[in-house]
């Protein structure tokens, strides 16, 4: 850990490229936290979607920052725009998709920070695309506390 902090400006930070205009750039790394903590800003243009995932060991936290994101956590379908925050905890399925008229961007958290080490692993790298079908991604992620549990829901 970083015993006398870390500050990673804007524009900052390794960056995975998923799929064009989709970026996560990464703020806050386990290697930074002792594992505590895995801070990333995801830019999602419009119809990007997750599949339906759980993260064993990790709690998650979005936060949106410009756009719409609509969440699916449990049963719940909520949607929000900027200044929205979602928690979703650990064991619990989830997924989301950016809804709204413009490109979404969402700072997410993992907390302890192991789930999001599947973005550390995969900076730098363009040719895993996040999703359902690609089976070196579900591999890389479930060594990482990922399970994708199911399709896209939206």
């Amino acid at each position: 850990m970083n015993r006398n902090g870390i500050v990673v400006a804007s524009g900052e930070g390794p960056v995975w490229s998923m799929e064009p205009g989709r970026k996560s750039v990464l703020k806050l790394q386990n290697r930074d936290t002792e594992q505590s903590v895995m801070m990333f800003e995801e830019t999602a243009p419009i119809g990007t979607v997750t599949p339906v995932h759980v993260h064993r060991g990790s709690d998650e936290v979005a936060y949106v920052l410009s756009g719409e994101i609509t969440f699916k956590i449990g049963d719940q379908i909520t949607i929000g725009g900027p200044g929205t925050s979602a928690f979703m905890p650990r064991d619990v399925p989830h997924a989301w998709k950016s809804t709204g008229a413009e490109t979404g961007r969402v700072l997410f958290l993992y907390m302890p920070g192991r789930a999001g080490g599947l973005f550390e692993e995969l900076a730098g790298h363009s040719g895993v695309s996040p999703t359902f079908d690609d089976g070196e991604f579900i591999r890389i992620a479930e060594r990482h506390g990922w399970e994708i549990v199911g399709p896209p829901p939206f």
